[in-house]
């Protein structure tokens, strides 16, 4: 019996649903390492005497470390099998937070960081291709919304923590914290993360791959049959470049396309709101409300995006995020004169956007098959953090050009009509 299509068809059992729950704990642990800098910056600066490039620099490095991770390392796990790169990704993580733990410059800071970067690259692009696997076809979106959450519950502990810790305990402990969950976070992965059912079958490691079937809670199904994955016959060993190959040339394009102007949105938006809110005539204290709504708006728009695929085609509900973002970001930037409708309106541009990051971890894996599905996703990764870097970076200097908030939002709109075009193109080939 095929298992691909055993998982992808039957109900989800309790183990799949830790399989996913473990996945969301690990990406909450990347959020955490990703904003760290951000709450860490006034203490580090004040200590290494920073100045502002250098503090930038400091705050790029880790998404430069992630694309280098995404592209470089996520194609090993189609070679050597996806739990083996999700713990070799946490190694490396938890040594880019223990060097910087004890780092005493600035050039090695920056070098830690991106040592821990590339781990949070590797742990996504694996982390991501796991969660599809081990989900079926109806709850998929929804294992995918739930993984997605965590990004933002470890970004929030980490405020948490840094508020508590650092007037005490001094910068360094939010890294150590970071560290210890790390380690726990691999001992987790070493317990209970299996390894996909297509490499148990590459090796020809049948006894594991029958073991793996019943801890599903599939060995009903089973009844007693050898476990085979058929669709790992039909597929030759993949390489790095097949990404590009004329099979899948243009659906690859599309995914990167539409991850980097998806990114691009969701990084201005997300970065640039309490400054232009400012702005557009708004207190202060206003804008940080603002940019609140948004935040508090991604944690619903994940977790709603998930719910709607139960219901729904997941390529048509992200057309719509993305169609629907456009809409209310013109709408949001409007409204700046009705306080209330405004909050509201953040609140929904947060969840649109938020949805739609989800939905394209939701939908890149399942346009390529398994032996090319971790590089896949790695490489559509990596190319979105150009899309993550440029999107704040040429908001500023529109702003220096004389831009107004309105304009600038009004763009952004457009951007995100050019993801759901790319959304619409990229659609698997049979």
């Amino acid at each position: 019996m095929d298992i691909r299509r055993l998982i992808d068809t039957t109900r989800m059992s309790a183990y799949q649903w830790l399989i996913i729950a473990l996945a969301c704990f690990v990406n909450a642990l990347d959020g955490y390492d990703l904003v760290a800098m951000a709450f860490t910056s006034t203490a580090v600066s004040a200590e290494l005497g920073l100045s502002g490039s250098q503090l930038g620099w400091l705050f790029s490095s880790a998404l430069i470390g992630i694309g280098l991770g995404s592209i470089f390392l996520a194609p090993l796990a189609d070679q050597f099998g996806r739990k083996q790169l999700i713990v070799a990704s946490l190694i490396i993580n938890l040594v880019g937070l223990s060097l910087t733990v004890a780092t005493p410059s600035f050039s090695l800071l920056l070098l830690f960081r991106i040592i821990t970067g590339i781990g949070v690259g590797g742990i996504l692009a694996c982390v991501t291709v796991l969660t599809s696997e081990f989900s079926n076809l109806r709850y998929r979106g929804l294992a995918m919304s739930i993984y997605a959450s965590g990004y933002g519950l470890g970004a929030t502990l980490c405020g948490v923590l840094s508020a508590q810790l650092i007037p005490t305990q001094g910068w360094r402990s939010i890294f150590v914290v970071g560290a210890a969950l790390t380690l726990l976070a691999l001992v987790l992965t070493l317990a209970i993360i299996p390894e996909s059912p297509e490499t148990l079958a590459k090796r020809g490691q049948h006894d594991r791959l029958t073991r793996l079937v019943h801890r599903l809670g599939k060995g009903e199904e089973l009844a007693g049959r050898t476990p085979t994955v058929r669709s790992l016959a039909e597929q030759p060993r993949a390489r790095a470049r097949d990404v590009l190959h004329s099979d899948f040339a243009r659906v690859t394009l599309a995914l990167w396309a539409a991850f980097g102007l998806i990114t691009f949105g969701f990084n201005y938006a997300n970065q640039w709101t309490p400054k232009l809110l400012t702005e557009a005539g708004l207190s202060a204290q206003q804008g940080i409300v603002g940019g609140i709504m948004l935040s508090f708006g991604g944690t619903l728009g994940s977790l709603l995006y998930g719910a709607l695929t139960t219901r729904f085609d997941a390529r048509r509900t992200l057309i719509t995020f993305s169609l629907g973002s456009a809409a209310v970001l013109v709408a949001f930037i409007s409204s700046t004169h009705i306080p209330p409708l405004m909050l509201a309106l953040g609140v929904a541009v947060g969840m649109l956007l938020n949805g739609c990051i989800t939905g394209m971890y939701t939908i890149t894996p399942q346009a390529y098959p398994f032996a090319l599905r971790a590089t896949g996703v790695g490489t559509a990764i990596g190319i979105s953090r150009v899309g993550a870097v440029l999107g704040p970076l040429i908001v500023g200097y529109l702003v220096d050009a004389g831009w107004n908030p309105q304009s600038l939002y009004v763009g952004a709109g457009v951007v995100m009509l050019a993801a759901a075009a790319a959304v619409c193109v990229a659609r698997a080939p049979r």
